[in-house]
């Protein structure tokens, strides 16, 4: 026979109508009244050995016993059973009742009679009259025991927590708190289920109304804790069953009160093969009542484990499959689906309805623990008539002995917190700016600042000094003549047009986007905004910057180099203005009378000087082209280096930060998915 143990925590119960007369009775005469496990023999030498007087206690407490027992309208609200069905002990909490027990623990004979108090965190231990009848008396424990120890992660999960902290702790400067809310709850619930008992596991019997949970949490626990019944929601609160000691932290977590906590005493046997389990009923999921579906949701995000009960009914309800199996099918290794009331269904409909059940979890996308693989267990069992609960306990005794379901259930949280920030993270593309964008950028730069026009002036300067050096004097004086009218300044002007200048500044607008936009391709939608804005960040103040630029750029530095035939053509050009001048010369002589005549050799001499000097004009041309030509590239080359230096620093190096705090966050990212790089994209 199973006895029964009520561990109410009277502290936290709330006085109850009819308990007035308890508040003027002594501590002596309550315990004189209501302690029901006491020896008749020690109530007579207490009471100076008067044998009338002890017989009418004793009497006077067996009626107060029947009176309660037969008491038909117990406080329900606590999910307490109505009825006691006869040959089963259940485990009940009246107001009256307990009250005595709080003023048997203050009474000092009280403790003396039955050991040092024993309080565990859970509710302390008490024996109805009609257990102690039927059971042997509860056994006492020390007042202290040690603290149970810590939950250990083991290393792959400690390095997707820290990858997981690292990764919020980059992103908040990208992404909304409301996007980063659930990984830091579950970061949150991470460490603090590490700071309590790795011993226990904490596994809640959830279900729709009228699926049977309770009745099957009963049977599980072995004792009547739950209410049952027709009336609906019959759960209201959540309550608590441990079978083990140090599980009160764990239970104060979840928010319980003492007065809903119970630690049933089974057999050596039954209490071993469950050791360490937490079993937590919970109300209806799909309840009326708002406060009873908020107790369901919050208690499902703390719990290592849950067990889904269905019925023949309600197995293929859409609200348990779209708002609870479906989102949790990443926590299918910490989950029992239980086909409860198979006993209503006649032949072989059990199966059929079970291997239904089965499909529809795959739909939801649930792995199923089948052939050894990781998964949701799925059974069908009756708890009315027991049948497969046996089943069902050696399941869950096997899962608890595993000491291994919050770190499951840790671990699968990651996992559904990484799933919501798979778009904020990976899309599957390539990313990043390559070479062929940034050569783009720069050239866009170099024609808003016109790297070719300077090049082509300065090539022309070029051959503009070389034409001055090596052309006929006469070309020399009329160039003169042309340059005291317009002096050249041999560069471009350094302020353009108004309209060029704006020409000039739509090109950058529309350099700058364009490299923002290829920067950003690829990238979830908050880091391409961040590059997009980190980009025009830098265009503020840019063309005025490359206006500044250019204007030092094409600054004349000085005469042009000169190459070393250089020399040479101007001696050449210089003797053939000798020999007109010479030819000339001798035919004027001869004019006048002050040579002899002889036109051949002066005429000679002045064809041959006419002739040679724009020949050695156009030689020199000819040989200043390849020059003038790399003088000016050279020229367009400063001015578009500069013109790239200048846009990296202010667009593409920021650009290019925003784009490596993306490729860190996303190899934090990596490491919490535990997936390669390659499958995040």
């Amino acid at each position: 026979m199973t006895a029964v143990t009520d561990h109410t925590d009277h502290a936290d119960r709330p006085d109850q109508p009819g308990e007035d007369h308890l508040e003027n009775t002594s501590p002596e005469e309550s315990t004189s009244e209501n302690d029901l496990s006491g020896d008749a023999s020690s109530e007579d030498e207490s009471k100076g050995g008067d044998q009338n007087e002890g017989d009418q206690d004793k009497d006077h407490a067996k009626a107060k016993a029947e009176k309660s027992t037969v008491d038909s309208e117990p406080p329900t609200e606590e999910g307490l059973p109505k009825n006691t069905p006869s040959g089963e002990v259940h485990a009940r909490v009246e107001p009256q009742e307990a009250e005595h027990a709080r003023v048997k623990d203050d009474d000092p004979s009280a403790r003396a009679e039955g050991g040092p108090a024993w309080d565990d965190g859970l509710i302390a231990r008490r024996v109805s009259e009609t257990a102690t009848a039927q059971a042997a008396p509860v056994e006492t424990k020390p007042a202290v025991q040690d603290p149970p120890a810590p939950l250990a992660y083991d290393g792959a999960l400690r390095s997707r927590l820290d990858a997981l902290r690292e990764l919020v702790g980059l992103s908040r400067t990208r992404l909304d708190s409301r996007t980063l809310a659930e990984a830091g709850r579950v970061l949150d619930e991470a460490a603090a289920r590490r700071r309590l008992s790795g011993q226990h596991t904490v596994v809640a019997i959830a279900g729709a109304t009228g699926s049977g949970k309770s009745q099957l949490f009963n049977a599980l626990a072995g004792v009547a804790i739950s209410e049952t019944g027709v009336r609906r929601p019959t759960t209201a609160a959540p309550i608590a069953c441990s079978w083990s000691d140090g599980a009160a932290t764990l239970i104060d977590r979840l928010g319980i009160p003492g007065r809903l906590r119970r630690r049933p005493l089974q057999s050596a046997e039954a209490e071993a093969q469950l050791r360490g389990l937490v079993l937590v009923d919970l109300p209806d999921h799909d309840s009326a009542a708002v406060q009873h579906r908020e107790h369901v949701d919050r208690i499902l995000a703390l719990v290592d484990a849950v067990i889904w009960v269905v019925d023949p009914e309600k197995y293929a309800d859409a609200i348990i499959h779209e708002r609870y199996l479906r989102p949790m099918a990443g926590h299918a290794e910490v989950m029992f689906v239980v086909l409860n009331q198979v006993d209503r269904l006649p032949g072989e409909a059990a199966d059929q309805v079970l291997d239904d059940l089965r499909r529809l979890l795959d739909e939801d996308g649930i792995a199923l623990g089948e052939y050894g693989e990781p998964g949701a267990t799925v059974l069908a069992l009756s708890a009315l008539t027991g049948d497969g609960v046996g089943e069902l306990r050696e399941s869950l005794g096997q899962f608890v002995a595993e000491r291994g379901a919050a770190a499951r259930r840790i671990s699968a949280d990651v996992d559904a917190a990484a799933a919501r920030l798979r778009p904020v993270y990976a899309t599957g593309r390539r990313t990043g700016l390559s070479e062929e964008a940034r050569d783009e950028f720069a050239a866009r730069l170099a024609d808003a600042v016109g790297a070719v026009a300077a090049g082509d002036a300065a090539e022309r300067a070029w051959r503009r000094n070389a034409n001055r050096a090596c052309g006929t004097p006469w070309l020399r004086l009329w160039r003169w003549y042309e340059d005291r009218r317009e002096p050249p300044t041999g560069r471009l002007p350094v302020r353009a047009p108004a309209d060029e200048e704006a020409t000039a500044r739509q090109r950058v607008e529309q350099a700058v986007r364009t490299v923002a936009d290829r920067a950003a391709y690829g990238l979830p939608a908050p880091w391409a905004q961040a590059v997009r804005e980190a980009a025009a960040r830098g265009a503020q103040g840019l063309p005025e910057a490359l206006d500044e630029m250019a204007a030092r750029a094409t600054a004349p530095v000085g005469r042009p180099p000169r190459p070393g035939w250089w020399p040479v053509a101007v001696f050449a050009q210089a003797s053939m203005t000798v020999l007109q001048v010479i030819g000339g010369l001798w035919l004027l002589g001869q004019i006048i009378g002050v040579t002899s005549p002889n036109l051949g050799v002066p005429v000679l001499l002045m064809v041959a000087g006419i002739i040679g000097g724009p020949a050695v004009e156009w030689s020199s041309r000819m040989a200043a082209r390849g020059p003038a030509r790399r003088y000016g590239l050279e020229a367009e080359r400063r001015l578009r280096e500069a013109a790239a230096g200048c846009g990296r620093a202010r667009v593409l190096d920021p650009v290019a930060a925003e784009l490596l705090r993306y490729r860190e966050v996303r190899e934090q990212y990596v490491r919490v998915t535990g997936a390669a790089s390659a499958s995040v994209g």
